[in-house]
């Protein structure tokens, strides 16, 4: 009698929970839900726009930009390879025998999903490619290294590489443009799973229908956390999108092979929309190629190592910098930002004393100081020594963060910031920079891409490297495969081989 019991009670039990999903959702619809049954999703739009689109819809001056864009995001990665960092995720993905796709800088390869991984870290780590400004801030460049990966292993030519990444960067974009997620506790990398995923899908030539999938299966299990960027940073800041890209080639090779994912992604009960962003609309025939002009047109190549918010705080506070004649008579700093420069940069106790590279690179007030300093921003501006140096201490103490609207109102098509100080003898020096050459209105000549790339590069690679390797990126879109590309990219070093070198 007393298992009949117990049995009626568990049978009750699990009647209550197979009605609770009913009772739950039933009032709780987003606009989105509401839509005809068989109307095209999200997904399904997105598909379909990356099935259609072909190198021929590309204008002569996008391809340039993707060209320029992605010997910026090499040239980073290069510059990251000798991070320990970069060493040990390189060794992760050296752990697997054999593989199809290259680790830049060396000749060993592993797989797709791993290459995309690794190189995206070494991408990432110095926070010195570009950006690009929405709603949400972003680095459509994270999305370079899964379209590299897969186009080597599908044996692509440059022109279908060059596809690849202007996709990827159009649909982060786009996205970027639709919802500010972090507002809600998370990670824009959310928005590079179906870029990715899509542009990898493309290159393995995937079926409008097996695009979709690739997306829902890109979205369902990898979603990406913001406090990846909140108080103190860890290593994981430079990862989050590099591995979003990992999720991405899988999610293709999952569609590639058949397998489907839970629909629909974002307008479901319990899809994207409820789970994360809140309901949005995305007109796909206002992409570029169709109605509208790509995106990648507006993207950010960044001068200096440091989030994209804070790149004209350093230019402006490098200029009040050579503008005092002693450091030790300043009695005050005022920084000016908008209202997500304070948001992202200057919110929480630990950008005002960071302890870490990662903190230190995202720190409104530590970047000013620094530059005020030094006149400018370095990988060696985040060392031991620098996070420490006494002089910057004290200066820390005589400044404060201002949120000013006028700024505000300026953003995102450009991320003004004005840095005012006021010296003893009350003196006040105030500099305004509202954007710098290689933002969206002042794209970078081919000169100027070098440049960056060579200051990026340099003690890694010599000039004479770099132009070898300019010889080749520049005619990308004349490259039959990319082994050219790939042998261009080898640094010669032994530590980037994944050998040891003792």
């Amino acid at each position: 009698m007393p298992y009949m019991l117990d049995r009626r009670r568990l049978l009750g039990a699990m009647t209550c929970l197979a009605l609770m999903p009913a009772f739950s959702f039933a009032d709780d619809k987003s606009p989105a839900s509401d839509a005809p049954p068989g109307a095209p999703t999200i997904a399904d739009r997105l598909a379909d726009y990356v099935a259609t689109i072909q190198y021929g819809n590309l204008p002569a001056e996008i391809v340039e930009r993707v060209k320029a864009h992605f010997i910026d995001a090499m040239g980073c990665a290069i510059a990251g390879l000798n991070k320990p960092e970069v060493q040990e995720v390189r060794q992760v993905a050296l752990a697997m025998e054999g593989g199809v796709s290259t680790l830049i800088g060396s000749t060993r390869k592993t797989s797709m999903d791993l290459a995309a991984f690794a190189n995206g870290a070494a991408l990432r780590y110095l926070d010195l490619n570009d950006s690009y400004a929405g709603k949400e801030v972003g680095h459509p460049s994270d999305n370079i290294t899964p379209c590299l990966a897969v186009a080597e292993a599908q044996k692509r030519s440059g022109q279908e590489l060059i596809l690849a990444i202007a996709l990827a960067y159009e649909i982060d974009c786009r996205l970027l443009d639709t919802v500010q997620i972090s507002a809600r506790g998370w990670d824009h990398p959310n928005f590079s799973l179906p870029a990715a995923a899509l542009a990898s899908g493309k290159l393995m030539k995937l079926s409008a229908q097996q695009l979709t999938q690739a997306v829902n299966l890109s979205l369902a299990g990898h979603l990406a956390m913001n406090q990846t960027r909140l108080q103190v940073l860890s290593n994981w800041k430079g990862l989050a999108d590099a591995e979003a890209g990992r999720n991405a080639v899988f999610a293709a090779q999952l569609a590639r092979a058949g397998l489907t994912g839970p629909a629909p992604a974002f307008e479901g009960n319990a899809g994207f929309f409820k789970q994360v962003s809140g309901p949005f609309t995305l007109d796909t025939e206002q992409f570029g190629g169709r109605a509208g002009t790509f995106k990648i047109a507006e993207c950010q190549i960044k001068p200096y190592p440091a989030q994209a918010l804070l790149q004209t705080a350093i230019a402006a506070a490098a200029k009040v910098g050579k503008a005092i004649p002693d450091t030790n008579k300043v009695q005050s700093i005022v920084i000016a930002t908008s209202h997500v420069g304070h948001q992202y940069s200057a919110e929480s106790p630990e950008k005002f004393a960071p302890k870490t590279r990662e903190t230190a690179d995202h720190s409104l007030p530590y970047i000013v100081v620094r530059a005020m300093l030094d006149h400018e921003i370095k990988d060696s501006s985040y060392s031991d020594e620098a996070l420490k140096d006494p002089r910057l201490v004290a200066l820390l103490k005589k400044l404060t963060v201002e949120e000013d609207d006028a700024l505000t109102k300026m953003s995102p098509q450009r991320l003004p910031t004005r840095v005012t100080v006021t010296l003893e003898d009350g003196r006040v020096i105030s500099e305004q920079v509202d954007d710098l050459p290689g933002f969206g209105g002042k794209p970078l000549t081919r000169q100027g891409a070098e440049e960056k790339f060579l200051r990026s590069v340099k003690g890694v690679w010599s000039e004479k490297q770099s132009r070898t390797f300019f010889d080749v990126a520049w005619k990308l879109d004349e490259q039959h495969d990319l082994t050219e590309l790939l042998k261009r990219l080898q640094t010669g070093d032994p530590r980037h081989s994944g050998q040891s070198t003792t």
